[in-house]
């Protein structure tokens, strides 16, 4: 796997990072979303100093995906007791019928 230098640019500032060449669109995709988060952030003016603001920006993103794996989570808990329940359904009544 080759490694490419590829040029982002987070709060007017261009930073350059070596990557394997296919994952060069999602390093470019997560940077322009860093970007957006540090951007929002500054914006705000409640945040003052660019280590603030990283640090900020990496806390939500961070919540925000743990957010999200905690939703799928839940989801497959209730996925897992609907399949529960029709299984249960099925061997009751395919006992109810066999009687």
């Amino acid at each position: 796997m080759a490694s490419v230098p590829v040029t982002v640019t987070i709060l007017d500032k261009d930073y350059q990072v070596n990557c394997p060449e296919e994952e060069k669109p999602q390093l470019e995709h997560s940077a322009r979303y860093l970007d957006q988060k540090m951007n929002d952030i500054r914006q705000s003016g409640r945040i003052i100093g660019l280590d603030r603001i990283a640090v900020m920006a990496g806390l939500n993103i961070t919540h925000d995906l743990l957010n999200e794996g905690d939703k799928k989570n839940n989801v497959s808990l209730d996925i897992s007791e609907k399949i529960n329940a029709l299984q249960n359904k099925l061997d009751f009544a395919i006992n109810s019928f066999g009687k």
